[in-house]
């Protein structure tokens, strides 16, 4: 029974192994970390704490809070960061310089073939920067939009797939597939609420704890599967090991690797 799930969760799923798609990151452990993005990223009490907390549990007394950071700007794209400043770790209060910069673009940035050319312009701007400061560079892959947003549509997750894998092709940047594992949850259990019910767009809080399994394993490229961490007993012991399989999953098709 248990191989019959996993070959059919592999078979409905969005990206196969037979096409590993992105770099991979040469310190898999890093303590030193920066988000940028917008709301994606900080609704439900930031996604970077959520991560930070399953870091801390895997790696007891290693991640320093000061040097583990986001830097977001609602509603923004990525031409609206002024990247150069965050990336100067003193100018937000950490210690030492990062890492790891995880870079997330705008939802809208998909809507036409003009912002998404935009895009992989504005990103290849951006890990530049990112290399030059000593650091490696991921690109968040940010989830599609779902009803009831007015441009809610099933060809928005492969445009996104494709921006950003193209975008981390060119710019040797770790991509990390949490829109992929958003539709694969929701093949796997359509009742599921990974969208805040009033726009269809932003994580609810089980959406943030989703992506935040899929950032830890597209990170360390360790298994989320047995992470205690549920945010105080926000998230149920059913819904964490539901969304730690799929994050699992996901990233395993994603990068063609065991976890």
């Amino acid at each position: 029974m248990k191989h019959f799930l996993i070959y059919f969760l592999f078979s409905t799923f969005l990206v196969y192994a037979s096409d590993p798609h992105t770099y991979s990151l040469k310190d898999k452990s890093p303590e030193r970390v920066l988000y940028i993005g917008n709301s994606y990223l900080y609704y439900n009490d930031s996604l970077h704490n959520h991560v930070r907390r399953m870091l801390e549990e895997i790696y007891p007394n290693k991640i320093d809070t000061s040097n583990y950071k986001s830097v977001t700007i609602s509603g923004s794209r990525s031409w609206h960061h002024n990247i150069g400043h965050p990336l100067n770790h003193k100018n937000i209060g950490a210690d030492k310089p990062f890492q790891l910069v995880i870079f997330q673009g705008g939802s809208g940035e998909t809507n036409t073939k003009s912002e998404r050319k935009i895009f992989l312009n504005e990103v290849e701007k951006v890990v530049n920067k990112i290399h030059q400061s000593g650091a490696e560079a991921a690109l968040y892959m940010i989830h599609a939009y779902v009803d009831p947003h007015e441009k809610a549509n099933p060809q928005m997750i492969e445009d996104i797939k494709k921006m950003y894998i193209e975008a981390g092709k060119k710019n040797n940047a770790l991509v990390i597939p949490v829109g992929i594992a958003f539709e694969n949850a929701y093949k796997m259990k359509p009742n599921i609420k990974l969208h805040k019910s009033f726009d269809g767009s932003h994580p609810s809080m089980l959406g943030t704890y989703l992506a935040s399994c899929v950032v830890f394993a597209s990170i360390t490229q360790k298994s989320p599967k047995g992470i205690k961490y549920n945010y105080f007993n926000e998230v149920s012991d059913a819904d964490k090991i539901f969304l730690q399989n799929i994050a699992h999953i996901s990233v395993e098709s994603f990068f063609d690797i065991e976890l």
